[in-house]
């Protein structure tokens, strides 16, 4: 076989995937790997980093064993991961010291507080493009380095190296000989200046993390590094690393000022692309790097990030057991006329953009002896809607831009009452591509840009293609009427936990 492929290692939430993508820019082979969550303490969440690392190389070599692919043929490996989440690991030793900190985690939302009354979020927002939030890495590998026995002694050898997930797999894929990581997951971190383009040594002051653990950063297309021989046979160049909300806006061509894409997974993501221009949020998004390609400027986003999305329907099914599975979700809620009034506001770590409330906590509101399993399972899909209605209001207020259209990808986006409500309480069209595997996509085309593999980014536009809009048919006023609910039960969700 002379075809050559580009392998995209996905490294998610709850599992790792590995897809094949053939120069058309199509999957050819997909494997996943779940892995198990990790719940210490309320609202504490962690990962094995072992076993993220296990689940992704067996994700990669199902990959090529099921579709007879060779290593040899492997032009290149993009690396895409949930940001922020947080691992230290020994550098000798090559063992982490603890756990993986989600970025779910809100184990550092009082040192975040503290933080705040310091008045050191002025100083964050204005470097990084972040808010102050437990949300970000930055407090997480300060958490470790203070909580881990011994951790500190280590760090001050240069023992210790601080990472996001991609930085976990690049270091095990090159066999410990590459500490790295790119500009868009360096950007999650609150430690790095998103303006100079590097890390920034006040920053590391105030949050006490030692210059020594940290990554080096490379751009988001570009030949990093080789995996180490032992793994696939043949030494495969690593070209490609994003973040999964940036990688997906990549793959979903919106890679002009003024495009937007929303990914529908454990949380929400909407990014909206701003090119080398750095928008500064009055709404309480973010501003952050959405990538940088070789030697060409950074290429900048605004962000709405909405913590629970796909993970609210996961609880129906793990936690109160009233779905089998997932798929369920949309003929119950079609099986009603409305939802009854009942709301759902899945804050169970906090509430994001644009209300960045670490202290709110999930809530049902509206109950009556009427309600049902399918209104409280199309109030869960909703609520992913009226979330990214949030957003999107406050992400035109920032930007000045009234979108056309909103791109759409991940698990739930296949989900067809979710569109067309999204659409609705959007009022604007939703588009869903034909290839929805976009964060993956996003990882593939950023290392095959590097690697050679496409010319530019205008071949790669042009592989993009849509499947299904789903056009707004909801009156204005019964959109003002849900939206309102919504935002009453979101007020009876905020600060809950507040003594």
């Amino acid at each position: 076989m002379s075809s050559e492929y580009i392998l995209a290692l996905d490294q998610g939430t709850t599992s790792s995937r590995a897809i094949l993508f053939d120069r058309g820019g199509r999957p050819a082979a997909v494997a996943q790997k779940e892995f198990g969550q990790i719940y210490p303490r309320p609202g504490w969440v962690e990962h094995d980093p072992e076993e993220i690392w296990s689940s992704q190389l067996n994700a990669a070599k199902q990959a090529l064993r099921e579709s007879g692919v060779e290593p040899r043929q492997i032009r290149a490996i993009g690396i895409t991961n949930q940001r922020e989440t947080t691992i230290i690991w020994d550098r000798v030793t090559g063992q982490p010291i603890h756990n993986a900190i989600v970025w779910q985690c809100r184990r550092t939302a009082e040192e975040c507080d503290k933080l705040r009354e310091s008045g050191l979020d002025s100083l964050i927002r204005s470097r990084t493009g972040l808010v102050l939030d437990a949300y970000f890495s930055g407090t997480k590998a300060r958490w470790l380095l203070d909580n881990v026995s011994g951790a500190r002694d280590l760090a001050r050898e240069g023992r210790l190296a601080f990472g996001t997930v991609d930085a976990w797999l690049i270091w095990k894929l090159t066999g410990g000989r590459t500490h790295a990581t790119d500009y868009s997951n360096a950007s999650r971190t609150m430690l790095f200046n998103i303006g100079a383009g590097e890390w920034d040594d006040e920053l590391l002051g105030a949050l006490d993390v030692p210059r020594s653990v940290l990554p080096g950063v490379f751009p988001s297309s570009h030949v990093i590094a080789e995996t180490d021989q032992s793994l696939f046979g043949c030494a495969i160049p690593i070209a490609g690393d994003a973040g999964d909300q940036q990688a997906a806006l990549f793959g979903q061509a919106c890679t002009a000022a003024g495009l937007s894409k929303n990914t529908y997974g454990t949380g929400c993501f909407m990014l909206l692309n701003t090119g080398p221009a750095r928008v500064n949020s009055r709404n309480n998004l973010l501003t952050t790097i959405a990538w940088k390609i070789g030697g060409e400027p950074v290429q900048y986003a605004i962000e709405g990030s909405v913590f629970i999305a796909g993970a609210a329907v996961q609880w129906l099914r793990d936690g109160l057991r009233i779905i089998g599975s997932a798929n369920e979700t949309e003929a119950l809620a079609r099986s009603v006329d409305d939802n009854g009034g009942v709301y759902f506001v899945p804050a169970f770590v906090g509430l994001g953009a644009p209300y960045w409330d670490q202290y709110a906590r999930g809530t049902i509101i509206g109950l009556t002896r009427g309600s049902g399993r399918e209104h409280i399972a199309r109030a869960a899909l909703e609520a992913i809607a009226y979330q990214t209605g949030d957003v999107l209001s406050a992400m035109s207020d920032d930007s000045g831009i009234r979108l056309s259209e909103l791109r759409v990808d991940g698990g739930a986006a296949k989900n067809d009452f979710l569109m067309q409500f999204q659409a609705d309480i959007l009022g604007i069209p939703v588009v869903r591509p034909a290839n929805t595997e976009t964060t993956s996509a996003g990882a593939a085309f950023l290392a095959g840009l590097a690697a050679g593999f496409w010319a530019g980014v205008d071949e790669l536009g042009a592989l993009w293609k849509r499947e299904k809009t789903f056009e707004p048919v909801m009156s204005q006023p019964e959109r003002e009427r849900l939206v309102n609910g919504w935002r009453r039960a979101v007020e009876r969700a905020r600060a809950w936990e507040i003594k």
